[in-house]
């Protein structure tokens, strides 16, 4: 059996332990949720009140120039950008997740103007289905949106296909598709592919280089611990830029934007997919929570997490057996870094452990959804949390009726 012993030893011996000072997190809770909201850390406080305090109080309008607030966008972009393995040049953070994905989707449509079909996940978040469906009307010809298994990709590749939209890591489940075969299998058939990072950057280690992804976007606040409504961020392979157009395009990413011509040209590079005057703030705090990646790479953050992974799906089956059914793959090369567990009431243990400090949220139907972020948690926080969780199942304390009222946000 494994003991609490056995965890602090791992603890003791864990060479990410130190980074858990950054953070602020509160006494007796075991966070759990950061593939939903990440924790805020020191760094943030120190910048967003430097940014307030200084350039905003002091500097006034100048800052834009003097502070560098203008060319945030693309400085940031090239700080995220080792993150996904990309060039410093091709990762912009700008806007939010879904007009991140607008933006590109609606650009690749242009690129490929003999096809008519965009391949995407039944499976895939939402928000990610919803734009698409919905940039497909703006393309200036019929485009078939398809959500399909993506397990049949293969099947579903044909010459008419013109892009295929994926997110890497499965939100409900924490599977990690393999992105190199699957870039590949849709370059083969003639079609572009961009992935969804929101649940990967931060988590796994990515490599848009090597993989000869095309485009890809994510968010701020998940892994990246940016902050609740962080930016997002895109990535535009080099080889696109100044090739492929922005379909919403703005005064911030025209070559001139201070001639204010009425006639648009498109910027170089990735300041052509700057729309509109970028959040000073909530970029000054996703910045400052990029600042621990100086400290740690995303090597070492890998190791950790799959460590506190397996460690959390052993003590669940041993403590717990029969009761769940353990849904991310067991496989290190596919899953991500979270746990989905699945039971009939998934739904009120998830509240029952929320009330007794373990912070996770729940998918509809039946996933008890918990994210392991190695930044800030340790061996011991894992062995707590399932004996809380030990708790709630072997007291049935979660057929108590006010764990079962719905929230509206779950």
């Amino acid at each position: 059996m494994i003991s609490r012993s056995d965890c602090e030893a791992m603890d003791a011996s864990d060479k990410l332990a130190p980074l858990r000072s950054e953070f602020s997190l509160n006494p007796g809770e075991i966070y759990l949720d950061g593939n939903s909201l990440g924790p805020v850390s020191k760094n943030v406080g120190v910048r967003v009140n430097e940014v307030i305090n200084d350039q905003w109080a002091k500097g006034l309008v100048r800052s834009w120039s003097a502070a560098g607030w203008m060319a945030a966008p693309l400085t940031i972009g090239a700080k995220l950008a080792p993150l996904i393995g990309a060039k410093a040049n091709e990762v912009l953070v700008a806007d939010t997740l879904t007009f991140a994905i607008a933006k590109l989707v609606g650009g690749a449509l242009r690129l490929r103007p003999d096809r008519n079909i965009v391949l995407t996940d039944v499976a895939n978040f939402h928000s990610d289905i919803y734009i698409i469906n919905e940039v497909a009307k703006w393309a200036g010809r019929p485009i078939e949106v398809r959500t399909i298994n993506r397990n049949n990709l293969a099947q579903e590749l044909n010459e008419n296909v013109a892009l295929v939209e994926f997110t890497q890591v499965d939100y409900r489940m924490g599977e990690m598709l393999d992105m190199k075969s699957i870039t590949k299998m849709v370059h083969d058939a003639g079609a572009l592919m961009m992935w969804d990072f929101a649940h990967s950057t931060g988590a796994v280690p990515l490599d848009v280089e090597g993989c000869d992804v095309d485009f890809a976007a994510g968010c701020g606040y998940k892994y990246l611990n940016g902050g609740p409504g962080a930016p997002a961020f895109m990535y535009i392979r080099e080889k696109w830029q100044n090739v492929i157009e922005n379909p919403i395009p703005g005064w911030l990413g025209h070559a001139r934007p201070f001639d204010f011509e009425l006639g648009y040209e498109a910027a170089l590079g990735m300041q052509a997919f700057v729309t509109s005057s970028p959040s000073i703030l909530a970029l000054a705090a996703l910045d400052g929570a990029l600042d621990i990646w100086s400290k740690t790479t995303i090597a070492e953050v890998r190791t950790k997490s799959l460590a506190l992974t397996d460690l959390f799906i052993a003590l669940v089956e041993e403590r717990l057996p029969g009761v769940f059914e353990v849904v991310t793959p067991r496989e290190h090369k596919k899953r991500g870094s979270q746990v989905a567990l699945r039971h009939v009431e998934s739904y009120a243990i998830v509240q029952a452990l929320i009330e007794r400090g373990v912070i996770c949220d729940f998918r509809d139907p039946d996933i008890c959804r918990l994210g392991f972020t190695p930044l800030y948690l340790g061996f011991v926080d894992v062995y707590d949390a399932v004996e809380r969780l030990v708790d709630v199942m072997n007291s049935k304390v979660y057929d108590d009726p006010r764990f079962k009222v719905r929230n509206s946000i779950t």
